[in-house]
């Protein structure tokens, strides 16, 4: 139950022993590993060898509307951003 409530996680009291028993298992899968002899492994993060392929942006602002033009339609701005009512409850007094 103590993990269950960690997790938020809503369990019925049927189902712990049902879990505790599967979550053992886990958990002994993570015993295993620990007998491994790693010390002659590298650390990695990536195994592919691929790389990220990126090009330039290319910006192109030719009719486009500059910060001033663009807010020009409305009188609700804050910071340079349109104001909008708020959408979530705990933030619409923001």
């Amino acid at each position: 139950m103590h993990i269950a409530k960690l997790a938020n996680l809503q369990v019925k009291k049927s189902e712990v022993e049902k879990f505790s028993r599967e979550l053992s298992v886990v958990i002994s899968y993570f015993d295993e590993l620990n007998g491994v002899d790693t010390s002659d492994i590298q650390p990695t993060s990536q195994t592919t060898g691929l790389e990220n392929v990126l090009r330039e942006d290319d910006l192109e602002t030719e009719g486009s509307l500059n910060l001033q033009e663009t807010l020009s339609g409305t009188e609700s701005i804050c910071n340079d951003y349109f104001k909008v009512p708020g959408i979530l409850e705990e933030r619409s007094d923001k």
